[in-house]
C-alpha cells in the first residue's frame, strides 16, 4: 500500500501578495470594461504606507488608478486604525504605468501564422507554457488539500467581515496536509492557520491565553462550517489544528511583509499538486497566454475527467509569441486513462480550439468585465482560479463538452 502526506497551502484576501493581485485585476476589469480591446500588464507592489502600480497599458479608457486602489484595499478590510498598520486612505498610491511595447503589440495584432481566418490572426503575447490539472477527488474535479485549504481561507475571512469574530485582521494563511493511501485521500492530518488579530483578544491580554482563544474560536467558526458537507471530515481526536505557531500575528498585513502581484502562483491553481508553467495570472489581458491559455488547459483537463476517460488529468500547452497555434499540445493521464495518453492528446487537438483568439471569444474574456458590472477577474484573484463553486466562471463549465467528448470516445475505450 502506497501511503504519503500532501500538503497545499491557501491564503486570505488580506495577505500582501493578494492584496496586489486584486489591486491589478481591478485595473484591468475597469480597463476592459471602459475599452475591451484594451492591453494589460500590470502589476502592484505594497509595503508599510505604500502602494505602487506599475507596468504597462494600451486603452483607450481613463480611469482614476489612484482611487481605485483606495477603494480594493478599503474592501479587503485595510480602512481605519483598527486594519492592521495598513490604512486605505493614508497610503501612498503612485502609478507609473507605462505604454505596451509596440513589438509586443505588432505580434499580438497579427499573427504570423494567420491564413484568413480572423481567430488566426491573434497571436499568443508572449511565449511560454501552460498546464491545467483535473482528477476525480472532489465534485469540482480539484485535488483536495487545496480545495480545502482555500475553503478554510474563505470561512476565515467571511467570519471577519460579518465581525463574528471581531478581533481578526485582514491578513492569514491555511495549510492542509491529507493522507492518501493508493492516491486516495483518505484522512486530514494536519490543519494549520496563521491570523492576524487585535494585540487583545475578547478582553484577554496573555499571549497563550489569546492563542488558546482564538484556536477554540477558529475550530467553531472556521473548520467545522468550511468542512461540514464533506464526506472526509477534520476530527479534533485524529486531525491536528496548528494555529498561529509563533504565538501571535498582530503586525501582518502590508506593514509586517511587502506584497507584490504574481507571487501566489501556486495557491492560484492546484495547490502544488500538479505542475505550473511559471506564469502568473492577474493583472494581464487575455492576449496573454499565461491567463487564457491556463484557463483553456483547466477547461480541458476538467473535460476528460468529467468525460470518465480519466481519473487525473494534466495537459500541457505551449506557445510563441505572435504565433496563433499551441507550438505543442500534451495529456498526461497518471495511468489512469480510457485511451492511451497519446489518443487523448490527438483527441484533444482535434477536439478543441486552443488559439489565444479561439479562447478569447469562447470564454468571452475581453467582455465579461462589462457584462459582470465593471467586476469578473478581481473576484478570480483571491481564493484560487479554479474549481470555484462561488463564481459562475466559463472554464469550469464542461457538461455540454465532456457529453460530446464521451460520445466520441465510447467505442474506443480501453477495456
Amino acid at each position: 500500500m502506497s501511503s504519503y502526506v500532501f500538503t497545499s497551502e491557501s491564503v486570505t484576501e488580506g495577505h500582501p501578495d493578494k492584496i496586489c493581485d486584486q489591486v491589478s485585476d481591478a485595473v484591468l476589469d475597469a480597463l476592459l470594461t471602459l475599452d475591451p480591446e484594451s492591453r494589460v500588464a500590470c502589476e502592484t507592489v505594497v509595503n508599510t504606507g505604500l502602494c505602487l502600480l506599475t507596468g504597462e497599458v494600451s486603452s483607450k479608457a481613463k480611469v482614476d488608478f489612484i482611487k481605485l486602489a483606495r477603494n480594493v484595499i478599503s474592501e479587503i478590510g485595510y480602512s481605519d486604525a483598527k486594519a492592521g498598520g495598513f490604512d486605505a486612505n493614508s497610503c501612498a498610491v503612485l502609478v507609473a504605468l507605462d505604454q505596451q511595447s509596440p513589438d509586443i503589440a505588432m505580434g499580438v495584432n497579427e499573427a504570423d501564422d494567420h491564413e484568413g481566418d480572423p481567430l488566426d490572426k491573434v497571436g499568443a503575447g508572449d511565449q511560454g507554457i501552460m498546464f491545467g490539472y483535473a482528477c476525480d477527488e472532489t465534485p469540482e474535479l480539484m485535488p483536495l488539500p487545496i480545495s480545502l485549504a482555500h475553503r478554510l481561507s474563505r470561512q476565515l475571512a467571511k467570519v471577519r467581515h460579518e465581525k463574528l469574530l471581531n478581533y481578526l485582521l485582514p491578513d492569514g494563511k491555511t495549510q492542509v496536509s491529507v493522507i492518501y493511501e493508493n492516491n486516495l485521500p483518505v484522512k486530514i492530518d494536519t490543519i494549520l492557520i496563521s491570523t492576524q488579530h487585535t494585540s487583545i483578544v475578547k478582553g484577554i491580554e496573555n499571549e497563550e491565553e489569546i492563542r488558546n482563544q482564538i484556536t477554540q474560536d477558529l475550530w467553531a467558526h472556521v473548520v467545522l462550517p468550511a468542512t461540514s458537507d464533506l464526506p472526509l471530515k477534520p476530527s479534533k481526536e485524529e486531525t491536528r489544528f496548528l494555529v498561529n505557531p509563533t504565538g501571535k500575528f498582530v503586525v501582518g498585513g502590508p506593514q509586517g511583509d511587502a506584497g507584490l502581484t504574481g507571487r501566489k502562483i501556486i495557491v492560484d491553481t492546484y495547490g502544488g499538486y500538479a505542475r505550473h508553467g511559471g506564469g502568473a495570472f492577474s493583472g494581464k489581458d487575455p492576449t496573454k497566454v499565461d491567463r487564457s491559455a491556463a484557463y483553456a488547459a483547466r477547461y480541458v483537463a476538467k473535460c476528460l475527467v468529467a468525460a470518465n476517460l480519466a481519473q487525473r488529468a494534466e495537459v500541457q500547452l505551449s506557445y510563441a509569441i505572435g504565433i496563433s497555434k499551441p507550438v505543442s499540445i500534451l495529456v498526461e493521464s497518471f495511468g489512469t486513462g480510457k485511451l492511451t495518453d497519446s489518443q487523448l492528446t490527438e483527441m484533444v487537438k482535434t477536439n478543441f480550439d486552443l488559439r489565444p483568439g479561439a479562447i478569447i471569444q469562447k470564454f468571452k474574456l475581453r467582455d465579461l468585465p462589462s457584462e459582470r458590472g465593471g467586476r469578473f477577474y478581481r473576484d478570480t484573484a483571491a481564493y484560487g482560479h479554479f474549481g470555484r463553486n462561488d463564481l459562475d466562471l466559463p472554464w469550469e463549465e464542461v457538461t455540454e463538452k465532456a457529453n460530446e467528448l464521451r460520445d466520441k470516445t465510447k467505442n474506443l475505450l480501453i477495456k
